[in-house]
């Protein structure tokens, strides 16, 4: 069995084979050679994981983020965010960093979070006088931030992995994002005063108004988002429909920035998006039947038990784990591999599981650009078109403060529960 479930699969990710097909091929080896059972249960379990009423928010999600993006939404929240943040020294930076944050709000999609908001905010940074390594850093940092703000699409397939409420984990992930961007704004800040950089403007009620009135229509879709899921209005995958509906009315009706020809291609991006990540998902659940059918959880689980493991050692070595897997997977495979294994062992040891799915959100947030090969690294390479010896030196600093967010985000776990609390009374 071992040879199926941890060789298999180690050599087909080493030979750089596709996540889906590494997890397919290992749970064909296991029940064409190790398990009397029928081959087509690797058909109904496939057809089983994907068959959640909760997975349909992930394309209409990626479809209202793929029209968002492609207009002048980004624009519109740079002016407004601009004009509330300019009497701050390093007022583009912490612009950056919250024009993230609502962007983060619409899609939650991360590597269009750094294209978008890169093209927009890298030629001001520069020109404002900000380093290359420092400006290309932070648009690549910043992107982290769209998968721990809700809506969260790696939060919706940790949800349906470990059998955890959306709403819960959108809930308790509001206070960790936000968190993560005062930290970044804070370094900013502290950056720019210390290099004599991004100086202040007086603040001009004129230019806010006329920003917040242009960028009122994108300003919208968090609080529907958001707002229709607590309220009590609409489910999280309900509030996702409700998403595309509005993007498509504001970027074609509103904004008049969007032909039809457009929002067809649109969709026809978030289709091929969404193929890739359900392939991904059915793959791996009928892998992670095999490791349940198979006791493999619970043997750890109880293994943990055995040797009285502290929780924050557990925590700790999670942490190592997700950083380690984050620089070569994806987010959501990496959730749909580890969840099936760590859920059980943190039930057994005694750990909430919508804060571990915060924390594991987080760490594979950093994953996305933590060097050599986050995704996000590439995406800002090809936009902003610079080295990557000038993208690593300018990530390492955003990369320790993504780590002291973790750090607190990890071992105060009312950090992500008060928004539960707060949200949903439980």
């Amino acid at each position: 069995m071992t040879w199926a479930l941890v060789v298999v699969p180690l050599v087909l990710l080493l030979l750089g084979f596709p996540i889906f097909l590494v997890l397919l091929t290992a749970a064909t080896a296991m029940v064409v050679f190790v398990m009397n059972v029928p081959p087509v249960v690797l058909h109904q379990n496939m057809f089983g994981t994907i068959n959640q009423f909760a997975l349909l928010a992930v394309p209409f999600f990626i479809y209202a983020g793929e029209l968002m993006g492609r207009g002048s939404v980004a624009q519109r929240l740079v002016d407004f965010v601009q004009s509330v943040t300019s009497p701050v020294r390093g007022s583009l930076g912490i612009t950056t960093v919250g024009t993230a944050t609502i962007f983060g709000a619409i899609s939650g999609v991360s590597a269009a979070a750094v294209a978008t908001i890169g093209k927009v905010m890298y030629p001001a940074m520069r020109k404002a006088g900000y380093p290359d390594h420092f400006a290309a850093g932070l648009i690549t940092a910043v992107g982290a931030i769209d998968i721990i703000i809700p809506p969260s699409i790696p939060m919706i397939v940790y949800g349906a992995a470990a059998e955890e409420s959306v709403p819960r984990l959108y809930a308790a992930g509001i206070i960790p994002g936000l968190l993560i961007a005062g930290l970044l704004a804070a370094y900013v800040i502290w950056y720019a005063r210390r290099h004599d950089i991004g100086r202040s403007e007086p603040f001009n009620w004129s230019r806010c108004v006329n920003a917040t009135r242009r960028g009122l229509w994108a300003l919208g879709a968090p609080f529907i988002i958001l707002g229709g899921i607590y309220g009590g209005v609409f489910s999280p995958t309900e509030a996702a429909a409700v998403a595309c509906i509005y993007a498509g009315l504001v970027t074609r009706f509103v904004f008049h920035e969007l032909s039809v020809k457009d929002i067809v291609e649109a969709a026809s991006s978030t289709a091929v998006f969404t193929a890739q990540i359900l392939i991904i998902l059915a793959c791996a659940g009928v892998f992670s039947w095999i490791l349940t059918v198979n006791q493999v959880p619970a043997q750890m689980a109880q293994w943990l038990q055995q040797y009285s493991v502290a929780p924050w050692m557990f925590l700790l070595a999670i942490n190592v784990l997700l950083l380690a897997v984050g620089c070569f997977l994806d987010p959501l495979s990496a959730i749909l591999l580890l969840t099936p294994l760590l859920v059980p062992m943190v039930k057994a040891i005694g750990i909430d599981t919508v804060h571990f799915g915060i924390v594991v959100t987080v760490n594979l947030a950093i994953g996305l650009f933590h060097p050599p090969f986050g995704i996000n690294i590439f995406v800002a390479q090809s936009v902003l078109g610079i080295p990557l010896k000038t993208l690593y030196r300018g990530i390492i600093p955003f990369l320790f403060v993504y780590l002291l967010a973790l750090g607190i985000i990890t071992y105060i776990p009312e950090v992500s529960l008060f928004g539960v609390k707060l949200l949903m009374g439980k």
